[in-house]
């Protein structure tokens, strides 16, 4: 695939975030696709089990705004720093298995990264890097330093 194709589809699963739809998140990606992510003990392997990581974003955080900062690209991947906002008036579930956290009513402001490589059209492995500390400070879930 070209450069500009991987944009493309990295750009609709940004689309896809923004609007909060799983469906057609899961679309980007390939039937056996394999999500790595720091916040999580195990990757996730198949679409069954992203839907379930997408969603435990779009429940607490169902304003939430995804804005790509720096993106690099190549002919199979795409490595890209973000910044995400929203509101956490939705359970907080921070992994599968994790207990479920009642809302707090705060707005983040967060930051990350993530690496995506492409085959065939359709993302096969991805790695993300949401910046679950500060997350978890401004939701006041963890202590701020210095306080």
């Amino acid at each position: 695939m070209s450069i500009q194709d991987n944009i493309k589809l990295d750009d609709e699963f940004i689309a896809s975030w923004n609007n909060h739809d799983a469906d057609r998140s899961l679309a980007v990606l390939s039937d056996d696709v394999v999500w790595n992510d720091v916040s999580t003990p195990n990757a996730m392997r198949g679409k069954a089990a992203v839907r379930e990581y997408i969603k435990n974003w779009f429940t607490p955080f169902p304003d939430m705004t995804v804005v790509v900062k720096n993106r690099v690209a190549t002919e199979d991947q795409i490595a890209a720093e973000l910044e995400f906002t929203g509101t956490n008036t939705g359970p907080l579930q921070m992994a599968p298995g994790a207990p479920t956290l009642p809302a707090t009513g705060k707005t983040i402001h967060g930051k990350g990264t993530y690496f995506v490589r492409f085959r065939s059209g359709k993302a096969v492995e991805i790695h993300t890097y949401p910046d679950m500390a500060g997350m978890m400070m401004q939701l006041g879930l963890a202590p701020m330093p210095g306080k």
